[in-house]
């Protein structure tokens, strides 16, 4: 059974950074491309980032472009993402996502993801 559970949320300040991991298992990592969403009260699910299952390419929301960097580690099954410069407008809660596509290439909005993790909140405040 296909399983994503993301870590690494929490409160920080304006300006701070945070890191984001979600582990997967129960399907053949390297044939995934992961995603990165996220979704606000209130707001529509939006996605933020997107990592190939081969070759590292990746792409990002306009509005975390410059920021946030997403990486994956296939011998651990985990995909990361690091937030810096992080303000109030990421307040969300950020989840993980997967679906198949073996490719060097991504782009956010293009596939609809097969596996969804929980989620983890991500706050920025003062």
């Amino acid at each position: 059974q296909a399983q994503l559970v993301e870590s690494g949320g929490g409160l920080v300040q304006p300006g701070g950074s945070l890191r984001l991991s979600c582990v997967a298992s129960g399907f053949v990592f390297n044939y995934y491309q992961l995603q990165w969403f996220r979704q606000a009260p209130g707001k529509e699910r939006e996605e933020v980032s997107c990592i190939s299952g081969h070759g590292g390419g990746t792409d990002y929301a306009d509005s975390v472009k410059g920021r946030f960097t997403i990486s994956r580690d296939n011998a651990k099954n985990t995909v990361y993402l690091q937030m810096n410069s992080l303000k109030p407008e990421d307040t969300a809660v950020y989840y993980c996502a997967a679906v198949e596509y073996y490719s060097t290439y991504c782009q956010t909005n293009a596939l609809s993801p097969e596996y969804w993790g929980q989620g983890t909140q991500v706050t920025v405040s003062s």
